[in-house]
């Protein structure tokens, strides 16, 4: 089967569209920072789009009490809150950029792409066919 350079410069043009899609996602998502606080206010930390600890901040009140148990779960209790809420903001940007949505149980780095993919995927297949 033949495919003309006009077909094959609409597919190179959607190529295109995809990559720059795409690229505009990622720039969305490394942009974001969520910053989260303990139940106690003694803990504060920032995550970036993806997830990262990118700052920790520990009160001097910490020390009153030296569990260091307890501290290590609210550490660790506070970055998932923030990492959770990144990951919400990534899904809505990701959504927003491919036109995917954000489904409950949607992987926001890598869902909205995949299924970008799987329409591109099924495009070319019937490109391919005519």
């Amino acid at each position: 089967m033949d495919i003309s350079v006009g077909e094959l410069s609409a597919r190179l043009a959607e190529y295109a569209r995809l990559t720059e899609d795409l690229l505009a996602m990622r720039e969305g998502i490394d942009k974001i920072r969520i910053t989260a606080y303990s139940a106690d206010g003694l803990v504060t930390v920032t995550v970036g789009g993806r997830g990262e600890l990118i700052d920790l901040e520990l009160d001097p009140r910490i020390y009153r009490e030296p569990d260091s148990t307890a501290l290590a779960g609210s550490i660790a209790g506070t970055i998932r809150d923030a990492a959770e809420a990144a990951a919400q903001d990534a899904a809505r940007i990701a959504g927003r950029v491919t036109g995917a949505g954000t489904d409950e149980g949607v992987d926001p780095l890598f869902d909205p792409a995949l299924r970008l993919l799987d329409g591109e995927a099924e495009r070319s297949r019937r490109l391919w066919r005519e």
